[in-house]
């Protein structure tokens, strides 16, 4: 076994997921709230938002407590890992929060001061995106590194995405140059139903890291949830013609894509006559959030 597996699947590992640009249907934070929820983690830091976030962009929320008292909730981050020592790993810890608004060469020498205080070893990143994909198939995770150390322990590859960028590589560029290797585990959101959560991406997530840490991840609920979620989509599309021909048409691409006798040119066929349906042109770009973000 090669150091840098090790350090992820024996060592201390960060897993981070932010709401906002980078979490289509809640799936990168649903899956860290589920390891929040199971593992026995407490805080051990948390950003100070006044330094991080434009409050007319991301407002402090109201609530009530446990006791019926109203409170403010205000935005921000917090780095969360066990309460006792595990010494020998995998060790799981978490960066949670809201995708700041400003200050994030700062935002993110703090946050990974801290993940170095506790002698993390690696940094698994989550995000999910937008994209044409129909919510009927598996859910597609794309599995990134910058490190060639990592790529080629772990056979994954490098992204190839050229463009705007979230916390998330900002956080993924800092950690290579302290030397914690990392991985970014994108999942792809149906963008026809990115109104509400996809526990299905959240499912697909939790499978992947489950694979990368060497963690037990107990699902819980989610695979009916997923199941739900599919069953409530497909009863939608009974309604809309518009709808589920649009559907099909996803699932046609996406079926020639995986088909073991799909040769490049007939993906690439098939990929230009799909554009041409949606009225773009083939080397064109529809969204800012494409294939292979890292």
């Amino acid at each position: 076994m090669t150091a840098e597996v090790e350090a992820f699947s024996r060592g201390r590992v960060l897993v981070v997921a932010f709401e906002g640009w980078n979490d289509a249907g809640d799936a990168a934070t649903g899956a860290v709230r589920l390891l929040q929820e199971q593992l026995e983690l407490v805080p051990l830091a948390s950003v100070d938002p006044e330094d991080y976030y434009d409050y007319q962009f991301t407002r402090p929320t109201v609530a009530a407590n446990d006791d019926g008292r109203r409170v403010l909730r205000w935005p921000g981050a917090s780095l969360y890992g066990p309460a006792v020592d595990a010494g020998e790993g995998p060790s799981i810890y978490l960066l949670l929060g809201i995708e700041p608004s400003r200050s994030w060469k700062n935002f993110t020498a703090e946050v990974l001061d801290a993940a170095l205080a506790v002698d993390v070893t690696a940094v698994v990143l989550l995000g999910a995106m937008l994209a044409d994909v129909p919510h009927t198939r598996p859910i597609s995770i794309f599995t990134t590194s910058e490190n060639p150390d990592v790529r080629r322990s772990l056979a994954v590859e490098r992204s190839t995405y050229e463009g705007p960028v979230g916390i998330l590589t900002v956080i993924s560029d800092a950690a290579e140059a302290l030397g914690l290797p990392t991985v970014s585990v994108w999942a792809s959101v149906p963008h026809y139903v990115h109104n509400a959560p996809s526990p299905k991406a959240v499912l697909a997530l939790v499978d992947k890291l489950e694979e990368l840490v060497g963690v037990s991840i107990d699902r819980g609920e989610l695979v009916s949830d997923s199941a739900e979620w599919e069953q409530g989509i497909d009863a939608l599309a009974e309604e809309d013609d518009e709808m589920a021909t649009y559907i099909q048409q996803l699932e046609q691409a996406r079926d020639t894509v995986e088909s073991p006798d799909a040769s490049g040119e007939a993906i690439a066929q098939e990929f230009e006559r799909y554009l041409r349906r949606r009225g773009d042109k083939p080397d064109g770009r529809n969204g800012d959030e494409p294939w292979g973000k890292g």
